[in-house]
């Protein structure tokens, strides 16, 4: 489903700079025990499978091991759905980013599972990784599956997708490269699809990517709430 209604997004989310990276902040702590399966995996993999988004440039040919396109996916979960599109799609490298240790070494240990070497696991927050740690036109993709919703009015602002969140991912992405936003909250539906028709450099897409259904959509079905989905193309750049 596409939200239907764009007449709203008037809003400042921060300036995201490596100094002050998290002005206002965009994601929910959530606590959460880390399994001993979960341990073992970070002990072992992080150093070969894991980044901090600590504001060091990336050189991504190296961090991979190959030259391949690039995806980021933010806020991934319990990772999941991340391992099976990584399994689906190997011609494509991912950084999957996210705040949460125990969703860190679930996904590590997913991925050692499917013995899968085209995803590096990222600990923080991913507006440091497109504000100072990508280069400009480096990636493929950036990939928004059900970001914390923040309903409350006075917490919009808190909201990923944003004014600042589209300007970092139109410099990021290369021509052609897509931004893929879903949600079951339709009033962020609406939001997101009036930030990215707002921005020059970014065209809605009536064709949406393939995606992976991740079990927090499933929750959302069952319980009567459908995904709705943004899909947006980065457009040339002048020159």
């Amino acid at each position: 489903m596409v939200p239907h209604d764009v007449s709203c997004c008037g809003w400042d989310d921060g300036r995201v700079t490596t100094e002050h990276p998290h002005s206002v902040r965009t994601f929910k702590r959530r606590a959460g025990r880390v399994t001993s399966t979960q341990e073992d995996a970070l002990s072992r993999l992080w150093s070969r499978l894991g980044l901090d988004a600590d504001g060091s440039v990336l050189d991504l040919p190296a961090v991979f091991g190959r030259s391949a396109p690039v995806v980021l996916e933010i806020g991934f979960g319990m990772g999941e759905a991340t391992a099976a599109m990584a399994e689906a799609q190997p011609g494509l490298d991912v950084l999957a980013a996210d705040v949460h240790t125990p969703g860190h070494g679930n996904l590590l240990k997913l991925l050692e599972a499917a013995e899968l070497t085209n995803v590096r696991v990222v600990s923080g927050d991913a507006r440091v990784l497109l504000a100072a740690m990508l280069p400009a036109a480096s990636l493929h993709a950036v990939r928004v599956f059900f970001p914390d919703p923040w309903p409350k009015a006075r917490h919009v602002k808190r909201r990923l997708v944003s004014h600042e969140f589209a300007e970092l991912v139109a410099a990021a992405l290369v021509e052609g490269g897509t931004l893929h936003v879903s949600t079951d909250i339709e009033a962020y539906a609406v939001q997101a699809l009036g930030v990215v028709n707002s921005h020059p450099a970014l065209h809605v897409s009536a064709e949406v990517p393939w995606r992976a259904r991740t079990k927090f959509e499933q929750r959302g079905l069952d319980a009567g709430r459908p995904a709705y989905e943004i899909a947006a193309v980065r457009l040339a750049r002048d020159g």
